[in-house]
């Protein structure tokens, strides 16, 4: 069997795991090295302005997450992969701009992308211990453990990490899953981009809630995603008219950045849309039992803000829209909810639309 530590084999199974990739149905794949004491200073100060929230697993592993080889021992390189995501005929902008519809962020309006990008990822982390059997470390990461994915991402040449924190491709804007797998192999490493945001701010103005509070830098408290997933607890009232109908996650920094003219719509079937989320009522989806809920949300990441953050975000959906017969009817219907947390959103929304005209 061919010698696989050769800097010649090397070269050429880093070729194969981008060829593999792309055959796996990720648009591209990139190497990097493990070193990231830039990303790892950038996140202590996130940590230390307490932009993270409640969002306490971002300390919790000490250094772990900005050295992966203190993570899985033996780590010499990652390997960082994209996956594209946006359905089309989702009509976003449209949506936003109906008020008594409900806003998805496009990423969770079908299939958990967890499950599926790591199946690929095992697979693709498989034919490389095939390629070579001297490995002995291959574990693949989707969203799901201390890993710095964007700086890495950025890193191995994949983009270069936008003035809203995601990851921007010259070719596929930003409508896209990261993944990762660790590897003890010492590949040659890709050349990252440059920046190529220029003096825009289109991310920073368009925010709701002001969320993008320097270029490069997120406030997580603000952010209409971290709090309507992340958050457990009530959102700030001086924050809930600006959600509009946003109730789980919001897109609008991706909407309106220059780069995403380029961005490429999914073939994946599993993130096509799933029980009409691209174009439900608040009120349709507020009416649903808990068991309707878990049903509809099985392999969903809409699993994640539980059926009590559910309701609460979609009475705030609600609280700012009009003030239908329907609306008020199923706000009405929950003030006896079990959840205190949920009746303090409802009475929220429903004195708002008492004091709207219908």
């Amino acid at each position: 069997m061919t010698d696989p530590t050769t800097d010649t084999t090397l070269v050429e199974l880093a070729r194969d795991i981008k060829r593999w990739a792309r055959e796996l149905g990720f648009q591209q794949a990139g190497i990097a090295d493990t070193e990231l004491s830039a990303a790892e200073a950038r996140l202590q100060d996130w940590l230390a302005k307490g932009y993270h929230g409640d969002m306490d697993w971002m300390q919790a592993h000490g250094h772990k997450r900005s050295r992966p080889a203190e993570l899985e021992p033996g780590t010499l390189r990652v390997i960082s992969v994209r996956m594209d995501y946006l359905p089309p005929d989702t009509r976003p902008v449209q949506r936003l701009k109906q008020p008594e519809k409900a806003y998805v962020s496009r990423y969770a309006l079908g299939r958990d992308y967890h499950k599926v990008i790591r199946k690929r990822l095992a697979r693709l982390a498989q034919q490389i211990r095939e390629a070579a059997p001297t490995s002995h470390l291959g574990r693949a990461f989707v969203d799901s453990a201390p890993v710095m994915e964007k700086p890495l991402a950025a890193k191995a040449g994949l983009g270069w990490q936008g003035k809203h924190t995601l990851i921007l491709n010259r070719e596929a804007g930003s409508w896209f899953f990261l993944g990762e797998i660790y590897t003890d192999l010492a590949l040659p490493v890709d050349a990252p981009v440059e920046d190529h945001c220029g003096q825009c701010k289109a991310c920073i103005t368009v925010c709701p809630t002001d969320a993008i509070v320097a270029p490069y830098q997120l406030d997580a408290r603000r952010c209409i995603s971290y709090l309507t997933i992340e958050n457990r607890g009530d959102i700030p009232e001086e924050l809930r008219p600006l959600m509009g109908n946003r109730v789980f996650g919001c897109d609008d920094c991706q909407l309106m950045c220059p780069w995403n003219r380029f961005a490429q719509h999914t073939g994946e079937a599993d993130f096509q849309p799933r029980h009409a989320l691209d174009q439900a009522d608040l009120v349709t989806l507020f009416n649903w039992d808990e068991a309707t809920f878990l049903e509809n949300t099985a392999g969903s990441p809409i699993r994640r803000t539980g059926y009590e953050g559910w309701l609460r975000n979609l009475a705030v959906g609600l609280g700012n829209g009009p003030a239908s017969a329907a609306a008020i009817t199923a706000l009405q219907a929950r003030l006896d909810f079990p959840s205190a947390m949920v009746v303090r959103h409802v009475r929220w929304a429903l004195h708002r639309l008492q004091q709207r005209p219908a």
